[in-house]
């Protein structure tokens, strides 16, 4: 693909003996200098398909006066930033000189990373926020970046760093290599895609059948009320090394994660109130074996690799559709067969049709002896509510307040134009 030896051996050694579908694509042409739009699915190695190319070019292009920035990753959460981060490091390790890289995202102190970035640094990978901080400290400059990768992209506008991209986008060069990777490709990113992209070279990995991941998809219908009794049910049942719990907010985290532990169950809480250090402690801990259960809010959805994880389940259902590719997809990685479990209570059947549909699947339902429930929505009432609810509550397709203002002074325009 164009590589040089020393990160071929990298590659080797970090156990890439034959390129993915998407770093066989992606590769080549970000080497050419094409600007790259490309889409795949989490587990599908673009975080490699990427990173190798900038490090040859890095390597190509590198001055030995100065450390100036050739490269900016962008990225939503300091788990990806993080992860990327050690990718980078890994696959640097036969280089023929030292890249200095600098990883950097808010949530822990500032000053620490300033320290790190006196003398400049090669490439930088950030979470916008706390770059637009140090930039703002003058700790840093991009205004020689050649190179610029948002990662996750959809998930950046998602979490509103909209503005933020809009910021950071002023202060790098006008003539510059831009890739954008995205698990989905939502009406924003196309958008983002059209305003940044200069005849891009479009990969579409998604759909391949060959990258789709061996994922057995389960609907369980249950009460509300006994959801943790299943859980811990299954948990026995299925005697899984580790699982992944996702729940709707961070007092759930915490309030199922310690109903676990009063069960004598090896389980923690991960949400956005947890520091730097917890997160990687109870990470470390799950993928050590210390830790069974990992109850987690979506901040563990994207930008998490937890090797050989059997099992995610769905305690909370996610709010929309792509939440539900991004979870799920933390199992059954690397070829490897996962499980992904939804607990579907009466209030919520609806919620999760209108997720099947946009998925195009339809899942049987089952009921666990002993855990039957004792309420259970009708099907055709389901579909009536979802369709008179029109979104159902998916994020992302309500109107906005722009929207509804701008359907009422058209209504009114075209009221006065009946007047007149």
């Amino acid at each position: 693909m164009g590589l040089q030896h020393a990160l071929n051996q990298a590659a080797l050694k970090q156990g890439y003996t034959t390129p993915t579908p998407i770093q066989a694509a992606a590769i080549p042409a970000i080497l050419q200098g094409h600007d790259v739009l490309a889409t795949a699915q989490t587990g599908s190695g673009k975080t490699a398909a990427f990173c190798l190319p900038l490090l040859q070019q890095w390597l190509t292009r590198r001055q030995q006066a100065s450390r100036q920035v050739q490269a900016l990753i962008l990225l939503p959460t300091r788990e990806l930033a993080i992860q990327v981060g050690n990718t980078l490091r890994e696959l640097a390790q036969c280089l023929p000189q030292r890249v200095k890289l600098a990883v950097v995202y808010g949530g822990v102190a500032i000053n620490p990373q300033m320290m790190a970035l006196r003398g400049g640094a090669d490439i930088v990978v950030a979470t916008p926020g706390r770059l637009l901080d140090l930039i703002a400290s003058n700790a840093l400059s991009i205004s020689t970046a050649n190179t610029l990768v948002l990662d996750e992209a959809d998930r950046l506008l998602d979490l509103g760093f909209a503005d933020e991209l809009g910021r950071l986008l002023a202060l790098l060069p006008p003539h510059r290599q831009n890739l954008l990777f995205s698990a989905t490709f939502p009406p924003s990113v196309h958008t983002l895609a059209e305003q940044l992209l200069k005849q891009p070279l479009r990969i579409d990995i998604e759909q391949a059948a060959t990258t789709a991941p061996d994922i057995h998809q389960r609907a369980i219908e249950v009460d509300a009320s006994r959801r943790t009794m299943l859980l811990r049910h299954l948990l026995q049942t299925h005697e899984w090394a580790r699982v992944l719990v996702f729940v709707a907010s961070r007092q759930a985290a915490d309030r199922v994660a310690g109903k676990l532990q009063s069960a004598g169950i090896h389980a923690a809480a991960l949400h956005g109130d947890c520091s730097q250090g917890q997160r990687g402690q109870v990470l470390a801990d799950l993928k050590s074996g210390q830790l069974q259960v990992l109850v987690a809010t979506d901040v563990a959805a994207r930008g998490i690799d937890i090797p050989l994880l059997p099992a995610v389940i769905n305690y909370d259902l996610p709010r929309s559709p792509v939440d539900y590719t991004h979870r799920i997809g933390r199992t059954g990685r690397a070829g490897a067969r996962g499980e992904a479990i939804s607990f579907i209570s009466a209030d919520c059947a609806a919620h999760f049709r209108l997720i099947e549909k946009r998925q195009q699947l339809r899942l049987q339902r089952e009921q666990i002896a002993g855990f039957e429930p004792t309420t259970t929505a009708d099907p055709a009432s389901a579909d009536h509510s979802a369709e008179q609810a029109g979104n159902g509550g998916i994020k992302g397709k309500r109107k906005s307040k722009k929207d509804k203002l701008r359907e009422a002074a058209a209504q009114q325009q075209a009221g006065k134009r009946q007047e007149e």
